[in-house]
């Protein structure tokens, strides 16, 4: 038995996970009941189910008195579903359980005996990089944008199902971004971390279309990345490079006859000094774009007040 306060938090997103609800909740009491001092278990409906509280009825008291139905007033996304359970938990440790797992609920007493080992935030991670082969291009250049353009250490290989610290736990709900990505947030966090290798391969949500992954992954990007200020920076180059080409290319024909890729032209009018002062326009505007986007991104870090630091621990000697 060990002398620590548990919290499950458990999102119910589909009406499939309805069904296998009740059996899950009786697997993770055997588990509780007999490992743990103290238990909860919260449930964050965010589909608005209200067959939930009738698939509670046929639980044992001892596991209902332990259980926490979280109903939100209006369907939001997983993420922010998720921090609505992390709110209501009051463990020592705070573990966020996918119904995927409910085959193998043993996965509790692994994460939390990791954790023991002086970690605060274990997750499991696959061992399987398998993903529908329509998608994979866009995980690859997701990932590689989060891992070139910012400093996160993200799994692209990890399971939402992990188990928190209580000290870990408090520093996250600091965080309250509205654009939220829960991966980035653990990871702003710190804290030693952990990780379970399983075999069980990383698969999108049944109910979330490509559609809502590309919105999310737009909230990366644009919230924990600096991709889109290097990318303006890239094209105020690019364009640049391109104002030198063609300044030279249309002072060549005009005292030459000759272009740069050898062309006999002849220059009309005008059309020299006109090609120039678009060419220096073009660079003008793509430069204030890059400045623009410094200070957009300046303000927009500000308004987040994400905290300075966070101090993992202090001791006197």
């Amino acid at each position: 038995m060990n002398n620590s306060f548990i919290s499950v938090v458990t999102v119910i997103n589909h009406p499939h996970e309805i069904g296998q609800l009740q059996k899950t909740l009786k697997d993770l009491y055997e588990i509780l009941n007999s490992n743990f001092a103290d238990y909860e278990v919260i449930l964050v409906n965010n589909g608005l189910f209200e067959s939930i509280e009738i698939a509670l009825q046929g639980l044992p008291d001892e596991l209902r008195h332990n259980i926490f139905l979280v109903k939100l007033s209006n369907r939001t996304i997983r993420n922010h579903a998720i921090l609505a359970g992390l709110d209501r938990s009051n463990g020592d440790y705070t573990l966020v359980f996918e119904l995927a797992f409910s085959h193998q609920p043993s996965v509790i007493l692994e994460l939390y005996e990791q954790s023991r080992k002086g970690f605060d935030i274990v997750y499991l991670r696959s061992s399987s990089k398998k993903r529908k082969s329509l998608r994979r291009p866009f995980y690859t250049l997701f990932y590689y944008i989060l891992k070139n353009y910012s400093e996160l250490q993200i799994d692209e290989s990890a399971h939402n199902t992990r188990i928190i610290s209580r000290r870990a736990l408090n520093s996250l709900l600091r965080l309250r971004e509205n654009l939220r990505y829960m991966k980035a947030i653990y990871s702003l966090v710190g804290y030693p971390t952990h990780f379970i290798e399983i075999d069980q391969p990383v698969e999108p949500e049944v109910e979330e279309s490509f559609g809502d992954q590309f919105k999310t992954s737009l909230i990366a990007i644009t919230s924990y990345t600096t991709f889109l200020r290097s990318l303006l920076l890239w094209i105020f180059i690019l364009s640049s490079v391109f104002l030198v080409g063609v300044i030279f290319n249309a002072l060549k024909v005009k005292f030459t006859g000759v272009d740069v890729f050898g062309t006999i032209g002849q220059a009309v009018d005008g059309w020299t000094f006109l090609v120039i002062l678009i060419a220096i326009f073009f660079a003008i505007t793509c430069l204030n774009l890059y400045i623009m986007s410094i200070y957009l991104s300046n303000i927009y870090a500000e308004i987040k007040q994400r905290p300075l630091y966070i101090i993992e621990s202090v001791k006197r000697f």
